[in-house]
């Protein structure tokens, strides 16, 4: 996969891919470098932050969060919508099928659209029942 994208799989992007693609929860960076140390022990958390940017960048993980927010990470690269908590912030994937609207290219005021994200904000069933 990644030979034919032009660019090396090395040890540390493969684990990081492996483990990312292991969960549901979109990990912070901060949890990607938690998951990853069981495996490379040795490794730095800045190592995990340029892998994860790299492997963003490529197309093989999706990289959530407005700008100013912490980023979480998802390892299904097809857009999908996701729900975000308003309280705790966790992520999860949309669990019923949505239609996403196509963009007619009059809208876009000369913009190239490269994707989509959408996502809902709700409050997730820990923190709705932290507050009763």
């Amino acid at each position: 996969m990644a030979q034919e994208m032009g660019f090396r799989l090395s040890k540390q992007r493969k684990v990081i891919l492996e483990e990312l693609r292991k969960v549901k929860s979109h990990p912070t960076a901060d949890e990607v470098y938690d998951m990853v140390r069981k495996i490379i022990p040795r490794i730095s958390l800045g190592t995990v932050y340029r892998n994860l940017e790299f492997l963003s960048s490529k197309g093989l993980v999706l990289k959530l969060g407005a700008p100013g927010e912490q980023k979480r990470f998802d390892g299904t690269p097809e857009p999908h919508p996701h729900i975000r908590c308003e309280v705790c912030t966790a992520v999860a994937d949309v669990e019923c099928e949505i239609e996403i609207p196509a963009i007619p290219d009059t809208c876009t005021s000369g913009y190239k659209i490269l994707n989509t994200n959408v996502e809902f904000v709700g409050i997730c069933p820990r923190c709705q029942a932290a507050r009763q």
